[in-house]
């Protein structure tokens, strides 16, 4: 009998043992950086893409390895960069979830060509295919998550390439530039006091964008509601970072000047895809906010308009919900990505 539990006990600690091998296999595997490229810039890569105005480079960083999960980041802007998802660093690792660090071309830590011709959708969704291509992503882990400008980058990516997707991931953008001047103008501006609404509309009538003035009530008054809910002096230095490398170049160009709206000569006043939206086909989350920049309501529409949506909800968040709402927008994410991995979606 002794002899008998004796074997059983060893069997249930070679068990043991051996589960938590695997376990340690697993984390050794997604924190392996043996490949000598790797290993010597840390995840870094400058990858070589084609453009009709020659060949650039643009920055990408590995964190991690996962066969089966892989996350390319699309930032917003145009122009900013992608240490917006730093804080990913603090909840993806400890998932095992592979992600990509991926400057656009234009933005502060890839090349910065001074022409305008390379500023369009159409581009930038070239751009992200060679990107694809020389990381080696594909059908069966290649996620994109974008958000804002990333977001319709990411939207026009998957109407053309969507085969070569597993997941997609909109973050905080609606499908309709024209909506969201609207939401803006008459939603979000009258929401401001009346006096600071009418002085932000006098500096945008004037074009005196570049007032110090103007920008202190943007970021008294509009910024810490809307795009991160927290003082300024409690916002994170990724965030102050990231908007200290923006490129007001692509920014202006397709963006405009103005935070209320695509306004101007900006290349994306017009953009508008809702009647696209029911091409994609591949599972596709989206992220809305109580407090965003862009109407909660239309974005929670257009997880139903693609033909296989989740709506995600963030009642606390506003723009960059990565932040201000984290125990909503992380898991929501990682939830995300684990069911469409285990094909529970």
């Amino acid at each position: 009998m002794k002899l008998k539990l004796l074997l059983c006990f060893t069997l249930i600690m070679i068990t043991l043992s051996n589960c938590k091998n695997k376990e340690e296999v697993s984390s050794l595997d997604y924190f392996n950086y043996s490949n000598p490229e790797d290993q010597y810039s840390g995840g870094i890569r400058m990858i070589p893409i084609k453009t009709p105005a020659g060949k650039f480079k643009v920055w990408t960083k590995r964190i991690g390895n996962n066969p089966k999960i892989k996350v390319l980041l699309l930032h917003g802007g145009p122009g900013i960069t992608h240490e917006l998802y730093e804080c990913f660093d603090g909840y993806l690792p400890k998932e095992g979830i592979e992600y990509i660090y991926y400057d656009q071309l234009g933005s502060y830590y890839s090349d910065q060509p001074n022409d305008n011709r390379l500023w369009t959708n159409e581009r930038f969704v070239d751009e992200v295919e060679q990107v694809r291509k020389a990381l080696d992503l594909n059908k069966d882990n290649f996620y994109l998550l974008g958000q804002s400008w990333g977001g319709i980058l990411a939207m026009e990516y998957a109407f053309k390439y969507q085969d070569n997707l597993k997941g997609l991931i909109i973050s905080n953008m609606m499908s309709s530039a024209p909506l969201y001047n609207k939401y803006a103008e008459e939603v979000l501006g009258p929401k401001l006091p009346k006096e600071v609404f009418e002085q932000i509309k006098t500096f945008e009538k004037n074009k005196d964008y570049q007032n110090p003035k103007y920008q202190e009530l943007l970021f008294k008054y509009y910024y810490t509601e809307h795009i991160l809910r927290k003082p300024l002096n409690e916002w994170p230095e990724a965030v102050n970072r990231c908007f200290k490398h923006l490129n007001p170049n692509v920014y202006i160009f397709m963006q405009g000047p103005s935070e209320f709206g695509i306004t101007g000569n900006a290349t994306l006043k017009d953009w508008d895809v809702r009647e696209k939206l029911k091409t994609i086909s591949v599972p596709t989350l989206v992220i809305g906010s109580k407090n965003d920049t862009m109407d909660p309501k239309h974005m929670e529409w257009m997880s139903k308009e693609v033909q296989n949506g989740r709506f995600l909800y963030c009642p606390n968040g506003s723009h960059l919900s990565q932040y201000d709402d984290q125990k909503i927008y992380i898991p929501g994410v990682i939830k995300f990505l684990n069911d469409v991995n285990k094909n529970k979606f």
